[in-house]
């Protein structure tokens, strides 16, 4: 007789500020951001807290009478975990620490968690592996108390070295063996897409959660994992797909997210290459989410950041089955009409009407204007292979004139 399975979650409190840089509207979209990755990693968020500072208090980050309010909550609702939206300097959260009596994180280390869950393979471990203790480091004082003291006794006598002095260089000699490591996977990794050849290579890219890997599903008929929570898909996934007789390489990538750590952005080095050495990018947008633009924001800072943004880009706004247009009543006459009234139709003629014909509205679910999707990137890589390969060209005819059957080949990562 098969056992219900219950699953236990961490309880947690989430606080946030509000200040010139995120107004309540911003700090609220955070915090939903917030509690979704906490619910990704483990945890039940059963209270919010906010407050108005125009700089943060560089001991407690908030303010100490808006302090006592979570401790009292967290003691009288036993809570495990404080959760911040900034990352917290190390003294911040010692102090926080010692008044809330319970464990405190910060954004950063919430991420990082997550990803450590995630990560399947040795090399995607070994990335996460590597954030974590550069993380770790300037933190270790606040982790246990034990290491304040100096060790002593026979063979320790002298100017010796405090425990936490001895822990700092274990760290630092692990995170240069790390940084070794890593080395050797990025040369093996650049060998490996050195040998792919010269197919033209493909990279989805977006923010997480906005459904790449369905897409990928969809249109290489591969079984990439899928699921409704942030960072499903950690390690690079690599596929031949060919649409009518053309072949190109599909990669899935990590996706992005606001307040991205920078120790992930470098340990993640090695699989943002596989973005910066693509031939088109593929920019996926849930435009269901009410905050699709900023994600497109944060998404292009990123590719900014890794010097990406230059390459051939289509706009893909994935799951249009699920977006839904605020509405007004007709009597109603103090509320403005705003883009979050916008249908589809009026979106189009805003400033995605200056992306020309590459912009695509699909649902990979759906499979909705798929074939539309599969058109527009056939005729973009057929375009790509043809500048590089001019006596090609009559090799891979038109979209449309196309009369043979669509082949689909796995390769590894």
């Amino acid at each position: 007789m098969l056992e219900a399975k219950t699953t236990t979650y961490e309880t947690a409190v989430l606080i946030g500020i509000v200040n010139q840089f995120q107004d309540e509207e911003k700090s609220k979209e955070y915090l939903d951001e917030l509690e979704f990755l906490t619910y990704t990693a483990g945890g039940e968020v059963k209270k919010r807290f906010q407050q108005k500072l125009d700089v943060p208090n560089p001991k407690t980050f908030i303010g100490k009478g808006k302090l006592e309010q979570v401790r009292d909550y967290v003691e009288e609702h036993e809570i495990g975990t404080a959760i911040f939206d900034d990352e917290l300097s190390p003294g911040q959260q010692r102090n926080i620490e010692k008044i809330l009596k319970c464990k405190v994180v910060d954004r950063t280390y919430l991420i990082l968690d997550i990803f450590a869950q995630r990560a399947k393979t040795s090399y995607a471990s070994t990335q996460v592996e590597l954030a974590q203790y550069e993380y770790l480091l300037p933190r270790l004082a606040g982790l246990w108390t034990h290491l304040e003291r100096q060790r002593g006794g026979i063979g320790m006598r002298g100017p010796g070295e405090t425990e936490i002095e001895t822990d700092r260089r274990i760290v630092r000699d692990k995170i240069t063996l790390l940084k070794k490591k890593l080395k050797t996977i990025d040369k093996q990794m650049a060998v490996q897409r050195g040998n792919r050849g010269s197919l033209v290579r493909v990279a989805l890219v977006g923010y997480t959660n906005v459904g790449k890997s369905t897409l990928m599903n969809v249109i290489s008929k591969s079984e990439a994992f899928v699921e409704n929570k942030l960072f499903a898909t950690l390690d690079t996934t690599v596929r031949k797909v060919v649409i009518r007789n053309l072949p190109f390489l599909l990669t899935d990538t990590v996706g992005f997210i606001r307040k991205l750590p920078t120790q992930l952005v470098e340990s993640f080095k090695s699989t943002l290459d596989e973005v910066r050495e693509a031939d088109l990018l593929l920019h996926v947008v849930d435009i269901s989410h009410e905050n699709f633009e900023d994600h497109i924001e944060s998404v292009n800072s990123i590719l900014d950041d890794i010097e990406a943004r230059d390459k051939p880009i289509i706009m893909v706004f994935n799951k249009i089955d699920s977006y839904e247009p605020e509405t007004i009543e007709e009597d109603d006459l103090m509320v403005e009409r705003s883009y979050q009234h916008y249908t589809l139709e009026e979106w189009k003629k805003t400033w995605m009407q200056r992306q020309g014909d590459n912009v695509l509205f699909i649902s990979a679910t759906e499979k909705e204007n798929i074939e539309e999707f599969r058109k527009k990137v056939y005729e973009t890589v057929r375009e790509i292979h043809v500048t590089r390969f001019p006596y090609n060209n009559f090799l891979y005819p038109e979209y449309d004139a196309y009369t043979g059957d669509d082949e689909d080949e796995n390769i590894e990562a």
